[in-house]
């Protein structure tokens, strides 16, 4: 009985170390490389808020402009 829960222990283990191999990082990456890469995503985010804005603006002006359009055209009926 004992035999059989150590050999099923050991085929189980036996067959999750490939798993555990596959989660380690071979790119050997420091702490330069990755303040680097925040680096880069902090210009791409400064550059996404002015646009998201001056879209939502945009969106904003348009919806406003034809709420009077509709008004003006309910006035004149």
């Amino acid at each position: 009985m004992k035999s059989k829960v150590i050999a099923a222990l050991v085929m189980v283990l036996g067959l999750t170390s490939p798993a555990l191999a596959a989660g380690q990082r071979t790119d050997h990456s420091g702490i330069v490389v990755w303040t680097f890469l925040g680096f880069c995503a902090l210009i791409v985010v400064a550059q996404l808020l002015p646009a998201v804005l001056a879209m939502l603006g945009l969106v904003k002006g348009v919806a406003q402009s034809s709420q009077e359009k509709t008004v003006e055209q309910h006035a004149k009926k």
